[in-house]
């Protein structure tokens, strides 16, 4: 069982868009998965509330126990955990129960700030582990045709974890089968979209091997 923490203690940052896109494409890619919505507000729970034919099974576990609970409910080949924003305890907790962490930044200088002290948790997390932990970066929420994802690339290298070379575009899709309960790997299989959540699966992959 694999573990992929999608975390941001700052909120608007595209952490449940991504959470269920990776979910939802490892299924498609064959895999077994659990989304554990560790987040109060039940972003992920309802996304999937919405859907009665939702196939992503998705859980709740917004308590700091999520790696003892893990134990006793997946038996996944992964895990993707929705973080919640702005609790250092479920932070904590969730950073424990994983292999691979990914933070999501929006394209701007607030955002950017705002994930030092989630960094600091993950640094000291990878060094308790003798890197065994991985993390990364990645520009959410990108705005297509604009250079400022590369410069909030070159800006997030400051902190010392890789940034993934995928981005997440700005895109009305997401939001849009958000609110159905579906994902744009299945209403929009062919799109832009889908393809650079797939690049992103790929490239969290190679960082897991």
């Amino acid at each position: 069982m694999k573990v992929i923490s999608v975390l941001n203690q700052k909120g608007g940052s595209g952490k449940t868009t991504i959470a269920t896109h990776l979910a939802r494409a490892i299924q498609l890619k064959g895999f077994s998965v659990l989304l554990v919505d560790s987040d109060p507000q039940g972003s992920s729970r309802d996304w999937a509330a919405v859907n009665p034919e939702n196939p992503v099974p998705v859980v709740g576990i917004d308590r700091p126990t999520i790696e003892r609970d893990l134990k006793r409910i997946a038996d996944k080949d992964y895990v993707i955990i929705d973080g919640a924003p702005q609790a250092a305890d479920l932070a904590i907790s969730a950073i424990k129960a994983s292999d691979i962490i990914i933070i999501p930044v929006q394209p701007s200088p607030y955002d950017i700030w705002a994930t030092s002290d989630l960094v600091d948790l993950v640094k000291q997390r990878i060094e308790m582990t003798d890197g065994k932990l991985k993390a990364a970066f990645i520009v959410s929420r990108a705005i297509k045709g604009t250079k400022i994802g590369s410069e909030v690339a070159a800006a997030l290298e400051g902190y010392g974890l890789p940034v993934l070379e995928s981005r997440i575009t700005q895109r009305v899709s997401y939001p849009s089968t958000a609110a159905i309960g579906t994902t744009i790997l299945d209403n929009e299989p062919e799109s832009d979209g889908a393809a650079e959540i797939y690049a992103l699966i790929n490239e969290i992959k190679q960082k897991l091997i």
